[in-house]
């Protein structure tokens, strides 16, 4: 008698309840950016977004555009989407192609120097990346702020979190500190999926680097604190490293685990780079929550993903 052939494993990720939280991550990390985009001085004057902000005023614009951290997410995730994991050529190919197609998302000046390279030769993503700076690589904030949907994808499990969002890093962030941030945000966003999310566990799951010193920092930091005040100690993306970004932003999904809404708010008030710390956020919170209980008045305005109305 033939045995029968058993059935293939699933690949972490594969399950549809995998699929569904990576797209609720990605959801919300569009909004996110969105959201905070809004309170750039493009916009407003600080002072007069720090005002609205706390009056918890919504802002007055009927379209709320994305910028480069969902332009990046989407490639992450059509890779994700296609071949089930990171595979670094495809993902350098997802990126140029999405700058390409928009270069006027707000990119960085890293981005600005490498896509167009990339999207000549892919296959030369970790000479390209790691030659930016001087030789030193990027340690930006750029690998952590379109992570968030990779963590959910890979949630069931930790190392492959690490893994994927090592690899998914490096295509553009060759310095370790830039990793060590996609790596922390990943985590979050995997621990949001299964209601585990704390400051401590992230720090835990970040390799030793200032990321991780930061991280530790908030965990010590009372969620009573004044969002201004937390910024003011963890930094809040002004500098747009990944140290001195992923701290506060975890920090914020940690304080409102449940509550997209006020966990964006919260958020904003640290002002700095202000799309990239709300992307983060939304990204990790909407990873277990969606954007339920979001304002639907939000929901319309935001820019649709592609395939989305």
């Amino acid at each position: 008698m033939t045995e029968p052939t058993p059935a293939p494993t699933p690949r972490p990720g594969s399950t549809p309840a995998n699929r569904i939280g990576a797209r609720r991550s990605l959801e919300g990390l569009a909004l996110g950016d969105a959201f905070g985009e809004r309170w750039f001085p493009l916009l407003r004057d600080p002072q007069q977004a720090y005002e609205e902000i706390r009056a918890r005023r919504t802002p007055e614009e009927p379209e709320w555009h994305w910028t480069d951290d969902t332009a990046m997410a989407l490639g992450v995730q059509r890779v994700l989407d296609e071949y089930g994991e990171i595979r670094q050529p495809e993902l350098a190919r997802a990126f140029a192609l999405g700058y390409s197609a928009d270069p006027a998302r707000g990119y960085g000046y890293g981005m600005h120097q490498l896509l167009p390279r990339l999207l000549e030769e892919p296959h030369r993503w970790a000479e390209f990346a790691s030659g930016l700076f001087d030789g030193e690589g990027s340690l930006g904030n750029g690998a952590a702020m379109r992570v968030a949907p990779l963590g959910a994808w890979f949630g069931d499990s930790l190392l492959h979190v690490v893994e994927q969002a090592t690899l998914s890093a490096q295509v553009t962030h060759a310095h370790p500190e830039g990793i060590a941030g996609a790596i922390a945000v990943a985590v979050a966003a995997a621990l949001s999926t299964r209601g585990q999310l704390s400051v401590d566990a992230v720090a835990d799951a970040t390799p030793d680097s200032a990321v991780r010193e930061g991280l530790a920092r908030a965990a010590r930091l009372p969620f009573d604190t004044e969002p201004w005040k937390a910024a003011d100690v963890l930094g809040n993306g002004r500098r747009i490293r990944a140290d001195d970004t992923v701290p506060f932003a975890v920090w914020c999904a940690a304080r409102h685990p449940d509550d997209l809404t006020s966990a964006l708010w919260t958020t904003a008030e640290g002002l700095g780079d202000v799309d990239t710390t709300c992307a983060m956020v939304g990204g990790v919170v909407a990873a277990g929550t969606a954007t339920a209980w979001v304002p639907e008045e939000w929901l319309r305005r935001v820019e649709a993903l592609p395939g989305r109305r």
